[in-house]
């Protein structure tokens, strides 16, 4: 698989949809993690990202604009001690639930499908991080319709032990736009990790579609303490 410039890679998809960039920094000190979210419709673009306590959710910027919360008010980021789960949707909390249990990632989404938004059927995709005694590995999900039937569900995971300095893995829920969404296909693509925080959340926003964008959160992660910091980017303000 080639290592991809990330920039080029989203300049050139117009609706990647929702996308999830997990990996580790260039000087390999830090867990790197990115999340955004993209609307075509006006309540899909009515939304922001904040900030709750260590987690992360959508909250409606004009709440008398809001029509359906159903898929789009959830929370992509949560802590669970060492482990942060971050998706697109309210399996966040299936597998927050789940960890609890003593499940392992795979098992706690055993309960879940694709998003019942027919005929899209938009994928559910899903990270898990992990960072203890100075080591960092991560997980990745997807879970999609057999190549658009809604009535049979394909599960993926991927698990990457010691990543690579400066390298992660992309997993987005669509190829690009169309109708109905292509859901995304093969292996979470291998990408480029540059700069600080501030720096690689400047990419990523610059190069998503100025029309679809609507909100971007990155994350660093000190692999050594445990200590991070976040960037929220909103469109709307």
């Amino acid at each position: 698989m080639n290592l991809k410039n990330l920039e080029k890679t989203l300049s050139e998809n117009e609706y990647p949809g929702r996308g999830i960039v997990i990996g580790k920094s260039e000087d390999g000190k830090y867990a790197v993690s990115a999340y955004w979210i993209m609307g075509r419709s006006e309540n899909s673009r009515n939304r922001v990202f904040v900030e709750d306590g260590e987690g992360l959710r959508t909250q409606a910027f004009d709440e008398s604009k809001m029509v359906d919360p159903h898929l789009i008010i959830y929370w992509p980021v949560r802590v669970l001690g060492n482990r942060t789960i971050v998706t697109n949707g309210d399996q966040t909390d299936t597998i927050n639930d789940g960890l609890k249990a003593g499940k392992t990632f795979e098992q706690s989404l055993l309960c879940r499908e694709f998003e019942d938004d027919a005929p899209n059927y938009t994928p559910r995709i899903s990270g898990l991080m992990n960072v203890e005694g100075g080591k960092f590995d991560f997980s990745m999900s997807i879970l999609k319709s057999d190549n658009g039937d809604g009535s049979r569900c394909n599960r993926f995971t991927y698990d990457y032990s010691n990543p690579k300095e400066g390298v992660g893995r992309y997993i987005h829920t669509y190829m690009g736009n169309g109708s109905p969404l292509p859901s995304f296909e093969g292996e979470p693509e291998l990408v480029e990790l540059k700069g600080n925080i501030d720096e690689l959340t400047d990419r990523i926003w610059n190069s998503l579609n100025a029309d679809n964008k609507v909100s971007l959160f990155v994350r660093y992660i000190d692999i050594a303490t445990g200590k991070y910091e976040s960037r929220i980017v909103n469109r709307n303000k």
